[in-house]
């Protein structure tokens, strides 16, 4: 258990929720929707299912386990009793799949992918097959449906931006496959609206984090690498100077802005949105605050210090969302700063080591 002093202030944790928000969440209340989530067995997916169900909606989820685990939905359904679920095991990468799961759903919430920068330098293919060819499925399935799609993008597609923040109409030079596969996603979903009227927001993802994110393989995020490592005594290594930021966006803000671009007004539709908490971080900064945090975990943790290797092929040096456009045509309002998001994920992350110091696999 984290002390008092590496806890996220009161003040922060009891910032109000905005008011479109919780409009939004009494609507879908009284009116339940059905819901497909693409990749619901992964961090994100698993982050919309808890959210869609404590609304109490009726979710189908599609996931091929491929990177997902059951684990992560099993988390989210363990006790609970409102909205109703189904699962699909299948691929995007199969369009009879994304038929089945989109059928009679009223919006598709698309996470399924492979995400990962380094991942798709090593395997072009199998990102563009995933990421482009699984896409294209989804789209093609959800207009047969007429179900509104709201899609995962990425920053990567603003490449070294020259000017940050960064503002949705300033995409740069792609420096890695991922980054064209999703760049690719945004035009294929313009197309699909104004050939077949099929209705697309994007959200273009900044760096997301929180509970169930998994640590574990050589493509993991940063922060849950991190505090594995720290929690193992292992070293923690930064690529670069430690200098590089990034706009790390707690996932409970993410899943707003699903929420928000599910229902938002038909002018918001066929646009892409940056989500982020419009805040720059660097990864010297990050590792101090985790550092700080597990401290109160274990007192030796304080004294570890993080390994420089070089900067990676297709790493970009500054990151930062201007969030301004999602504000004012969304209502997005984030609710988590980092240090707050940190100490929430952190918990999640001290007890799973607790639980597996108990019970190894």
């Amino acid at each position: 258990m984290l002390s008092p002093l590496q806890r996220p202030s009161p003040v922060m944790r009891d910032s109000p929720t905005p008011a479109v928000y919780l409009r939004l969440r009494d609507d879908l209340i009284a009116t339940p929707r059905t819901w497909l989530i693409t990749g619901v067995a992964g961090f994100v997916g698993s982050s919309l299912l808890e959210g869609l169900l404590d609304l109490g909606q009726q979710v189908v989820g599609l996931d091929n386990l491929s990177t997902g685990s059951r684990d992560n939905i099993d988390d989210v359904l363990q006790g609970r009793s409102g909205g109703a679920f189904r699962f699909v095991e299948g691929d995007i990468r199969s369009l009879d799949d994304c038929r089945e799961a989109i059928a009679g759903v009223d919006v598709v919430l698309h996470q399924a992918a492979l995400p990962s920068v380094p991942m798709s330098i090593d395997d072009p293919l199998a990102s563009h097959a995933v990421n482009v060819g699984g896409f294209l499925n989804v789209l093609s399935a959800a207009r047969d449906a007429n179900a509104r799609v709201v899609y995962a993008s990425s920053s990567a597609v603003y490449g070294e931006a020259s000017l940050v923040p960064v503002s949705e109409d300033r995409v740069g030079e792609a420096l890695s496959p991922y980054a064209a596969d999703k760049r690719t996603d945004e035009i294929y979903a313009q197309v699909w609206g104004r050939q077949y009227g099929l209705q697309t927001i994007g959200l273009r993802y900044f760096n997301v984090f929180g509970r169930r994110q998994d640590p574990n393989g050589a493509y993991a995020a940063v922060i849950p690498r991190w505090v594995e490592a720290l929690l193992r005594d292992e070293p923690c290594y930064v690529y670069g100077d430690g200098e590089t930021t990034r706009d790390f966006c707690h996932v409970s803000d993410v899943v707003q802005a699903n929420l928000l671009a599910a229902v938002a007004a038909d002018s918001a539709v066929g646009e892409v949105y940056n989500v982020g908490c419009g805040t720059e971080t660097s990864l010297n900064e990050l590792f101090r605050m985790i550092r700080l945090g597990l401290a109160g975990h274990e007192a030796e943790l304080s004294s570890h210090e993080p390994v420089y290797e070089a900067f990676r092929p297709g790493d970009i040096r500054r990151s930062v969302a201007d969030i301004s456009k999602a504000r004012r045509r969304l209502g997005f309002e984030p609710q988590m700063t980092v240090a707050e998001g940190l100490g929430e994920a952190l918990e999640w992350y001290v007890a799973q080591a607790r639980e597996t110091e108990v019970n190894p696999r």
